[in-house]
C-alpha cells in the first residue's frame, strides 16, 4: 500500500499558486500531510498507476493535455499502454495536473475552496465507525454529504 490511514499527500511543483492555497489550507486546519513535488521527487511507476486507478475519468483528470510537451509532439495519450504511459509521466511529471491531493479514500485535483472543504469534512466525518457512540448520526450525515457533492 502506498498511502497509509489517515495520511494526506500532495503533489506539488514550485511556483504553483494552487498548490500553496492548498498546503496553506491544510495547514490552518492542523491536517498533516506530505508534500511531493514532482520535479524534486522522482514518481515511480507503481505510484502514477495508483494515482491514475483513483481518478474517476481516468487520465483526463489528472493528465494536462494541453502540457507544452504534449502539444508539440503531439502525443495521443489514449494510444498508450499503462506502463508506456506510466513511462511517458515518469520522464516527464510536467504533464501532471497540480496540486494533487490524496488520502486513502479520496482524489482531488486543483485548488477549489469547496470542494477542499467537502474533502476536510469527509476526512472527519469518515473515521466513525461501527463502535462510535454516534454511528447512526455520522452514517446520515456523511450520506448526506456524499449526496451534495
Amino acid at each position: 500500500m502506498l498511502y497509509n490511514i489517515g495520511m494526506i499527500v500532495v503533489y506539488t511543483s514550485p511556483g504553483c499558486s494552487s498548490c500553496r492555497k492548498v498546503k496553506n489550507y491544510l495547514k490552518d486546519n492542523n491536517l498533516k500531510f506530505i508534500e511531493k513535488n514532482i520535479f524534486n521527487t522522482l514518481l515511480n511507476k507503481e505510484e502514477i498507476k495508483y494515482l491514475i486507478s483513483r481518478t474517476e475519468n481516468g487520465t483526463d483528470d489528472i493528465i494536462s493535455k494541453r502540457s507544452k510537451i504534449i502539444q508539440e509532439n503531439k502525443i495521443d495519450i489514449e494510444s498508450m499502454s499503462v506502463n508506456e504511459l506510466c513511462d511517458f509521466i515518469v520522464n516527464n511529471p510536467s504533464i501532471l495536473k497540480r496540486p494533487i491531493i490524496i488520502d486513502e479514500k479520496d482524489l482531488q485535483v486543483g485548488y477549489d475552496e469547496e470542494e477542499i472543504e467537502l474533502f476536510n469534512r469527509l476526512r472527519s466525518i469518515s473515521k466513525c465507525d461501527d463502535d462510535c457512540p454516534h454511528y447512526e448520526t455520522c452514517g446520515q450525515v456523511r450520506d448526506e454529504l456524499c449526496l451534495e457533492s
